[in-house]
């Protein structure tokens, strides 16, 4: 090994204090520094539940850092996943959010996890509490089980550290949204074998848009997280984490649009009730463990319990009763309870061994869900409602005293096995499959999924591969119709297929990673409804499970530093999807499923004090409804924004001005006809750090 010069005289400096000092104390100096390449991320451990790098991974995956997040001055999910240009916006309406993964729905519970867990994610997410976000895309389910064809979004959290944090943060907007931080972390103990980190977030938002009777609607939404990391040898550790979050805000459930795709009303114009509201207390509790049993072989466990508790109180309005000549809707107030309880589990075996001169990375494993829900809903009677009157009351009913109540409960549990093999430098192969089985009152669901993928090397710094996998989504419901031949017909699971081809090349010392995938997507037993020739009685339809969607296309991604001073996040794709198999959607189009989309985001670092930021956000023409008769603008927002760090009272501090959607662009995001997202115009955020 080559040694330099400075680290040549450092040994020398310290090896001849130590031999001076043997009753002394020695004096010890910190030292800060700043990895630039902070866009650099190697590892998705989300895609293969191992060590395995990206360039040893034969699927697309994207990591999004906390830079980044930090940078965007994010609040939200949706403003984090919009850096990654296949995934595109659903309806935000009633303070949550949905995304399509390579055109496809990604589910409130099939469609994330958590640090490996799958994780209900009904509400909007904390973000602050996430070191990183993985986009895997494709069918994940030999590693995960019940999953979409488009993939997961991994969340990855913030963990403790034996270096002492402290940070403090606020945030403002134009419109007087406030948001405050504290994140700490450090050793407990001497030894640093016990490590802990709290984060606490107080955040209220006002919102651009208004209830017809002029006021904003608002947000109040309360953070706290802790995680304790302890050593129980130096082989072992056990991990505890918990966190809340109580978030409640005024409901907004869209703008509604024409034909032409205008905007009924003002895009400002909030069609619920003052009075209309969603109260949301999420808590996971949980705990893992790692334990390495020799040198080549570990073990790690985890469990969780995600308890989920939402109150809402809809005015509901109704846009098929909206009459334009009047300005006048009818609006259904109901108050809903629900509760959801998520306990979930995993065990991994993870070992490397050799074979006849071939190389194993092994995993084998087992993971699990219980899945319980509860609703209860008492409904108010109707009433008409025009613009320029006086909101009517808040009805006086409670769910407490519920007019129906229904619960749902099943259980999964799925076994693993997953073989990385290298035979040489240049040559990889992945195999893996998995034996999944749902169980519910009166209905199972069984499969078996295999995965292979196989990976070239031509040099150590770029990957060519191909892979095959695939998925399934139970489907908890039967045929509810009593006009169609099949009413009452269990719905058997979804199925999904995917073939991959891709490329991954780190240029520049390996500091910037280029990657483009090819990607064929089927999925197969969607409903289609057909009238019968000749009606039997009131019979008139028949239902069956013969519709598929098949989505194609391709993406090209960009991110770390192009040069010392100038980073990239870049990303773009085309997708061809479409209905098939099916006598009324053939040949269409998803929703919110554009031909195009791009992102960019970039940073340039013109001194060590002063950074700027600038991105672009394209999507495409989208249809608002699967019939493809309404069709939304393409459209490219511009955000720019800038960094200045100093130092006081040996204490760090950045300041932050962001500016989004800079040229006012006029844009629809997601969501149909009665629930579109109306793009805010020019806003501002202005951030403080302190490090201390």
């Amino acid at each position: 090994m080559k040694l330099s010069p400075l680290y040549l005289a450092l040994l020398t400096s310290v090896t001849a204090a130590h031999a001076s000092t043997t009753n002394e104390n020695i004096e010890k100096i910190e030292v800060k520094g700043t990895y630039f390449n902070d866009y650099k991320v190697d590892h998705a451990k989300g895609a293969m539940r191992t060590s395995a790098s990206l360039l040893e991974t034969a699927q697309s995956v994207t990591v999004i850092t906390d830079t980044i997040v930090n940078e965007q001055l994010a609040t939200t999910l949706g403003e984090v996943l919009t850096n990654d240009a296949s995934l595109t916006a659903g309806s935000q309406q009633r303070n949550r959010e949905v995304f399509n993964l390579r055109g496809f729905g990604l589910s409130s519970s099939t469609g994330y996890l958590r640090d490996g867990h799958q994780h209900w994610s009904h509400y909007q997410q904390p973000i602050e509490i996430l070191q990183q976000v993985e986009v895997i895309k494709g069918p994940s389910s030999i590693l995960y089980g019940q999953s979409g064809p488009g993939g997961l979004v991994n969340m990855v959290t913030k963990k403790p550290t034996a270096q002492t944090i402290f940070n403090v943060g606020g945030d403002v907007d134009q419109h007087g949204s406030t948001r405050f931080m504290v994140d700490a972390a450090g050793a407990l103990t001497d030894a640093e074998d016990l490590r802990a980190r709290g984060i606490l977030v107080k955040q209220d938002v006002q919102y651009w848009r208004e209830y017809q009777n002029g006021e904003n609607r608002e947000r109040d939404r309360f953070l706290g997280a802790f995680v304790v990391d302890y050593d129980i040898s130096d082989n072992a550790l056990v991990r505890v984490h918990y966190d809340r979050t109580d978030d409640k805000a005024g409901l907004d459930t869209g703008a509604w649009i024409d034909e032409n795709t205008n905007v009924i009303g003002d895009d400002k114009t909030i069609r619920d009730m003052f009075w209309a509201f969603t109260d949301i207390t999420v808590e996971n509790l949980g705990i893992d463990f790692n334990v390495f049993l020799s040198d080549n072989w570990q073990v790690n466990l985890g469990y969780n319990e995600q308890t989920f508790e939402r109150q809402r109180f809809e005015s509901s309005p109704s846009k098929s009763s909206f009459n334009e000549a009047t300005n006048s809707y009818k609006s259904n107030p109901y108050d809903r309870y629900d509760d959801w309880q998520f306990t979930t589990a995993f065990v991994d075996f993870i070992g490397e061994f050799e074979t006849a001169g071939i190389e194993h990375q092994f995993l084998i494993g087992a993971n699990s869900l219980d899945y319980f829900y509860r609703q209860l809903l008492t409904s108010a009677d109707s009433f008409n409602f025009t613009a320029g009157q006086n909101e009517p009351a808040r009805p006086d009913i409670s769910y407490k005293t519920p007019d129906r109540t229904s619960e749902t409960e099943y259980d999964y549990y799925g076994i693993y096995i997953q073989d990385l093999i290298t035979f040489s430098p240049q040559w990889q192969v992945s195999l893996g499959g998995r034996y999944d089985k749902q169980t519910r009152k009166g209905r199972n669901n069984e499969s078996f999924l295999p995965k292979f993928g196989v990976l070239y090397h031509p040099n150590e710094s770029a990957t060519i591969y191909t892979s095959y996998s695939e998925g399934f989504e139970p489907q908890n419901e039967t045929i509810n119709n009593q006009n169609d031949i099949n009413d009452g017909m269990k719905i058997d699971a979804v199925t999904s297929e995917q073939r991959e081809v891709g490329i991954k090349w780190q240029l520049f010392d390996d500091r910037l990673m280029l990657s483009s995938a090819l990607f064929d997507i089927s999925k197969t037993g969607t409903l289609v409804t057909e009238d019968l020739p000749v009606a039997i009685g009131d019979i008139t339809t028949i239902t069956t499970q013969i519709g598929e969607q098949r989505h194609k296309g391709f993406e090209l991604a960009a991110q770390r530093a192009v040069t010392d001073r100038l980073f990239v996040m870049a990303s773009t794709m085309y997708l061809d999807a479409n209905y098939e198999r099916d006598a009324k959607l053939q040949g269409k189009r998803p929703a919110d499923a554009p031909k195009w989309s791009a992102s960019l985001w970039t940073r340039y670092e013109l001194n060590d004090a002063i950074a700027f930021n600038a991105g672009a956000f394209y999507e495409g023409d989208r249809f608002a409804d699967s019939k493809n008769t309404i069709t939304k603008d393409a459209y490219t927002r511009v955000d720019v924004g800038a960094t200045y760090k100093f130092v006081m009272s040996n204490t760090d501090i950045n300041l932050r001005l962001n500016v989004e959607n800079l040229f006012d662009t006029n844009y629809l995001g997601g969501g149909g006809t009665n629930n579109v997202t109306v793009g805010e115009g020019t806003s501002l955020r202005l951030a403080a750090q302190f490090n201390f």
